[in-house]
């Protein structure tokens, strides 16, 4: 029969790996076989971590101050055991909110216990409390001193949750990459059982929130709610369900209203009044959040000011200062401005300081001071975009962009309010640039990147279209988007110019026609060549309807091209497209003198339009830039090609057809060139069949001005850096274009779907088309939609002519669409011209 203390240490054992209800039936049997106070009181500090985990806190604090008590006959408690049960009174504290009173507990802990794998538990647990308070610093100490006690007796484990949770001071310090990094690399000693698993996901989901995969996040924080509810942990649950409603703070206000509603309702039943408050707090937040128009009715003062107090009460100035200042955000936008305060302090987190901002420009805003908006919201974007800039990865970019949505669209509002062409000029590139700022990075080459998306191609290759849904595909997608996040961005971002600037650089030809979107409205600027800048409001309640069903008209008109259905698909497209350009173009085309050239930028809720497909727009060069700065950066670098290589993937019907069009523009124009010329300008070279694999195709775009690739392609909206294109091993991905140490000046994509964008925070794009941007590409010819194989060999071989003869590409492309009649949904993105 085992002893006390060898059921002990298996109980020990099985809470180590988060088989809780295991662990309460051997702790139960280990106290009927003590024989000893030490040893009941060892037995209880433990049954006390258990029932607390499960939901009894009450019963767990009781036993520990019970556990205090007990006395043998000639025998008091050693300075070891009591230093265990205010080590778990401690423990307890955290576990209810009340980090305040852990740390008094803790302290007395740490002071005398000698035991180093304890005293690392110890440790571990108090710096939780650490961080709660902000005291990161002291934070990071207890948990590198922890990480020392445990490596010297061998306890891995422990080692290794010290790791994911300096992972977690990462992540309250800014430091997303750091946070990822740690937690990766403790994750697979950490997560031994679902429990430990969940407990992970929820620190993780919060790493994934702040950089702005928050689809992501709220699933990750689901399930871990779901797995606390098996094991029947119902604070941990109710810890995911709060957290979970902090994520759709973002952008369902008010399903996180319901959601920190029931945590509250979970914590108070715990007796967790500090983490009800915390809950009640995201309620509140939710419900100012919504504005008058939702139907409810806006939390009272004195319930704000009661919650404010209960969270300075326990050390949470932060989680205070975020409801107070969303407060004043929601009463200023109702016109009441008394009782105003909004002050930066020095240790503000970013969100903190993003809502400062915010609130400075709602009011100045309330108050008519547009300019004082302008600077307030500008100040804060510049906050975001410093940190923003430490990002090397695209969709690190264009994700993290959502914290500055609030800021964004009150600088366009203050600035459309103007009617200064200038002025909304330089928040249309705040606006672009949101998503778009840094200069590219190329990561190292890593073996085992490679080895991950090639095992990825195999996968979706088995798995088909079912392959998203699969845990093997997960894993390793999260390994690959993870190892991209981590890397470093450049120093600086792309210098944003002045509409002067811009101007000087536009010729009698060229015009600049520009959106900005906010809050359901739409505003459009002309800034033509030689003329006056000009200002429209689009009807953003009589594009919108237009918009969501024009994918739908554009597939079934590719798909439907003969026969007697085919002329009323034209003709409901044409009609389609006809308002389109009368609501979107036709008056800045007017103002801006009817220009052969258009340069664009739009918000990503334009994304996918076929610009050059609205009627207004045939027969010109069009261009959709990153921003216009970039562009008149850029501009000259789509300078005369002298080489192309052409790839053509599996089962494409006139794939090879379409390549060998485009090949033999090239070598005529290779032919007509003087001998001296002939020398620079190499044969195009083509890869098809067998021959166009992944490696093959990354080789020749180092090797080639021009890159072609004719292939099936497919859009992965949930994950738009997996959007691929088919090749003879599997799928190109968006990942794989990091890889590419020169990338071609100029990329045609001739593949279903690829130009299609998925819209990020702050109405910003992601998709194929701009990751070879963010590579390097100057152009990239793509389309948002299905395009017929005859219509893209024919359009696009033609384009190739105008291509080699040395017009630029969105040149080349309005002349093939003239030369072979196609009006198509392919358009130039980035400097066409």
């Amino acid at each position: 029969m085992l002893s006390a203390e060898a059921l002990h240490a298996r109980a020990v054992e099985l809470c180590n790996r988060g088989r809780l209800a295991a662990a309460r039936k051997v702790l139960r049997v280990a106290g009927e076989r003590a024989t000893s106070a030490e040893s009941r009181a060892r037995i209880a500090g433990t049954l006390a971590y258990v029932m607390t985990r499960t939901g009894h806190p009450e019963e767990a604090e009781r036993t520990c101050r019970e556990a205090l008590e007990l006395r043998g006959e000639d025998e008091r408690l050693s300075l070891g055991t009591v230093a265990v049960l205010h080590g778990q009174l401690g423990t307890l504290a955290v576990e209810r909110g009340d980090f305040v009173g852990a740390l008094g507990w803790l302290d007395q802990a740490i002071s005398v216990e000698t035991d180093r794998e304890r005293l690392g538990g110890m440790l571990t647990t108090r710096s939780v409390a650490l961080m709660r308070l902000d005291r990161l610093r002291e934070a990071r100490t207890d948990l590198d001193t922890a990480a020392e006690h445990f490596a010297a007796v061998g306890k891995d484990l422990d080692r290794a949750f010290t790791v994911h949770n300096v992972g977690y001071v990462a992540l309250l310090e800014g430091d997303l990459v750091t946070a990822l990094e740690k937690m990766a690399e403790a994750r697979p000693l950490v997560a031994t059982s679902p429990v430990n698993a969940a407990i992970c996901d929820v620190d993780r989901a919060e790493v994934l929130r702040e950089a702005g995969q928050v689809a992501e996040a709220e699933r990750t924080l689901a399930a871990a709610a779901r797995s606390f509810g098996a094991a029947h942990m119902p604070q941990s649950r109710a810890e995911a369900e709060f957290h979970l409603a902090r994520s759709l703070l973002t952008h369902d206000r008010k399903r996180a209203a319901d959601v920190a509603e029931a945590a509250r309702r979970r914590f108070r039943a715990l007796g967790s009044a500090v983490w009800a408050a915390r809950a009640e707090a995201v309620r509140l937040r939710a419900l100012l959040g919504q504005g008058s128009d939702a139907g409810h009715r806006a939390p009272s003062a004195v319930r704000v000011d009661e919650v404010v107090g209960q969270l300075m009460d326990a050390g949470l100035r932060d989680e205070a200062r975020a409801l107070r200042l969303t407060e004043r955000i929601a009463r200023a936008r109702a016109g009441d401005l008394a009782h105003w305060g909004a002050r930066l302090r020095d240790r503000d987190p970013l969100s903190v300081r993003l809502l400062v901002y915010e609130a400075r420009a709602v009011r100045a805003a309330a108050r008519g001071r547009d300019a004082e908006a302008r600077r307030s919201a500008a100040a804060g974007l510049e906050s975001l975009a410093a940190w923003q800039r430490s990002f090397g990865s695209l969709d690190m970019l264009s994700s993290v962009a959502m914290h500055g949505t609030g800021l964004m669209f009150e600088g366009i509002a203050a600035a459309v309010r103007t009617r200064r062409p200038d002025v909304i000029f330089e928040w249309s590139e705040r606006a672009r640039h949101f998503a778009h700022q840094v200069v590219p990075v190329r990561p190292p080459r890593d073996p085992q990147h490679a080895a991950d998306l090639a095992q990825l191609r195999l996968l979706r290759d088995e798995l088909g279209d079912e392959g998203d849904g699969d845990e093997r595909v997960a894993v390793i997608r999260e390994r690959v988007r993870e190892r991209v996040w981590a890397t470093a961005g450049g120093d600086e971002g792309i210098p944003r110019v002045g509409l002067e600037e811009l101007r000087a650089g536009l010729d009698r030809e060229t015009a600049l026609v520009t959106f900005l979107y906010q809050n359901g409205s739409l505003t459009c600027l002309a800034v033509p060549g030689d003329g006056s800048p000009a200002i429209f409001d689009v009807p953003w309640e009589e594009v919108r309807p237009q918009l969501s069903g024009l994918r739908a008209d554009l597939d079934v008109s590719a798909a439907v091209r003969t026969g007697p259905m085919s002329r009323v698909v034209r003709s409901a497209l044409e009609r389609r497209l006809s308002l389109l350009s009368r609501l979107l173009v036709e008056p800045a085309l007017a103002a801006a003198g009817d220009p052969r050239r258009v340069l664009l930028t739009a918000p990503g809720i334009l994304a996918g339009l076929p610009w050059g497909m609205l009627p207004a727009m045939r027969g010109r060069s069009v261009t959709l830039a990153r921003s216009a700065s970039r562009w008149l950066l850029s501009r000259g670098a789509c300078v005369t090609p002298h080489s192309a290589g052409f790839a053509v993937g599996p089962a494409v019907a006139r794939g090879r057809e379409e390549a060998e069009s485009g090949m033999a523009a090239w070598q005529a124009a290779r032919d007509r060139a003087r001998p001296a010329e002939r020398a620079q300008r190499p044969p195009p070279r083509l890869l098809q069949e067998g021959q166009a694999r992944v490696d093959a195709v990354r080789a020749l775009a180092e090797q080639v001005d021009v890159l072609h690739v004719i292939a099936h392609g497919r859009h992965a909206s949930n994950s738009p850096m997996m959007s691929g294109l088919s090749l003879a091993d599997g799928a190109l991905f968006g990942y794989d274009i990091d890889l590419v140490e020169r990338t071609p000046r100029t990329v045609v994509l001739s593949a279903c779907e690829l130009g299609r964008s998925s819209v990020r925070w702050g109405a910003e794009a992601i998709g194929m088309a701009h990751t070879w941007l963010h590579a390097g590409a100057v152009c990239v010819i793509a389309a948002p939609v299905i395009v017929a194989d005859d219509v893209a060999a024919e359009l696009l071989g033609a384009f190739h002519g105008g291509l080699a003869a040395g017009l630029a590409p969105a040149d080349a492309l309005a002349r093939a669409s003239g030369e072979t009649g196609h009006v198509a949904p392919f358009l130039s993105h980035g400097s066409g011209f």
